[in-house]
């Protein structure tokens, strides 16, 4: 009997497998070490207030999660700080992610209350606190004087692990020259890894170089996610 032959195109099933969220699925590179090594033992001994800043998709709001897990932080979204007794939240940890959201008397009373024994504030947002709006002449001051690290946009190893953990996630194994590819012409951000993953994924083929090539070029097209650099090679 003559063996059926497979068919070259088998359609994948939107089956999705969770990955760390923790610390391990973290990859530490040039454009976030200053702000890991920054937060690596903080708020150890100096306690206080510290502001983390970075385009968005840098990876910055998941070092803050990663802190706020290893310390027992508290950690309201944005707005959803003025909801919180304050004393909820003396001598406790706390990260505030999306920070330039909050209203200033709330900021003013988080930032107090961070100096108070065992209190800490973590702010991460895309501006530093310097280049913020603040109304408060006192809040002004505190702003000014909070220590700032940068988190760069992904460089080639963290937009590669981006790019992988995206398509471990839909179990996808891509061809190994895809992701060298899509590093060249892909936005340097979670979201445009995300969007690539995604598109390749819809077109249920395997994912080769040829496909890549499809999917960016007609995302050009359509001013999505992706853009080619003047440096890049076809």
């Amino acid at each position: 009997m003559t063996a059926r032959p497979s068919p070259p195109d088998q359609m994948r099933l939107p089956l999705q497998r969770d990955l760390p969220e923790g610390a391990e699925g973290f990859v530490i590179s040039d454009c976030n070490r200053p702000a890991h090594l920054a937060l690596a033992d903080w708020p150890n001994l100096i306690g206080g207030v510290m502001a983390i800043s970075g385009p968005e998709g840098c990876g910055k709001s998941r070092l803050g999660q990663i802190w706020a897990e290893r310390v027992g932080a508290v950690a309201p979204h944005g707005a959803e700080a003025a909801l919180i007794d304050p004393l909820e939240l003396e001598g406790r940890p706390v990260l505030l992610d999306d920070a330039m959201g909050v209203d200033d008397e709330t900021l003013f009373h988080l930032i107090n209350l961070a100096q108070a024994p065992g209190g800490a504030l973590l702010l991460v947002s895309r501006e530093p606190p310097s280049a913020w709006t603040a109304a408060l002449p006192d809040l002004r001051s505190r702003l000014d004087a909070v220590r700032t690290v940068p988190v760069e946009a992904p460089d080639d190893a963290v937009l590669a692990a981006m790019l992988e953990a995206r398509f471990a996630e839909r179990g996808i194994r891509p061809a190994k020259d895809v992701i060298p590819y899509l590093l060249r012409r892909i936005d340097r951000s979670a979201a445009a890894a995300a969007a690539a993953v995604e598109q390749l994924d819809a077109v249920h083929r395997p994912v080769t170089r040829a496909l890549a090539r499809e999917v960016v070029e007609g995302a050009d097209e359509s001013a999505d996610l992706f853009g080619r650099r003047s440096e890049d090679l076809p």
